[in-house]
């Protein structure tokens, strides 16, 4: 059985802010692609990316993927553009169950405008340049075992279509953690 749960999806929509509660709540170890790539590089993503540009970081971040895979029971948010290499997405769904959060591109871009770290999104015209991105990578996104608009949930929400979609998937029920406040 599949026992890590890989969160892809566009920036903005929510995969590590789930992923630490998802994590918590299961009672699993989280890990972030984003962060596993600073840790090793000892860069931010933006100074990865002005350093040495997108192709170095996809790199990266296919190696942290590559290490990630290894463990079991885990809960991974990986990068927005993650899905951008075929056999990223076909090692995912071999290694975990895919879970794939999105959100409406107007919700995404209030997320997302206040923050400085998100390289793809300084050029030019933010709204347009995610809804650019976002249409480049629906098919890619919907390979995945679960898609869940966020836009109008909150995290408990999102929690509880997860772990209802885990137990049917898994046939079993899932033993969760009781924190209080979690959402």
């Amino acid at each position: 059985m599949k026992t890590n749960i890989i969160l892809i999806g566009f920036m903005g929509t929510g995969k590590t802010a789930v992923g630490k509660r998802l994590a918590a709540i299961l009672g699993k170890s989280f890990y972030d692609t984003d962060q596993e790539v600073e840790a090793v590089t000892g860069m931010t993503i933006s100074q990865l990316f002005n350093k040495y540009g997108e192709v170095r970081f996809r790199s990266e971040e296919n190696l942290a993927i590559q290490r990630l895979m290894k463990k079991d029971n885990c809960i991974i948010a990986t990068g927005g553009g993650i899905i951008l290499n075929q056999q990223n997405i076909d090692f995912l769904a071999e290694k975990g169950v895919v879970i794939c959060l999105t959100a409406r591109p107007e919700i995404i871009y209030e997320r997302v405008k206040r923050r400085n770290n998100r390289p793809l999104l300084k050029k030019g015209n933010l709204y347009e340049t995610i809804i650019k991105l976002m249409k480049e990578r629906e098919e890619l996104y919907k390979q995945a075992d679960l898609y869940i608009d966020t836009s109008d949930l909150d995290f408990r929400e999102i929690i509880e279509r997860i772990i209802a979609f885990l137990e049917e998937y898994w046939q079993e029920p899932i033993k969760v953690q009781q924190i209080e406040n979690w959402c």
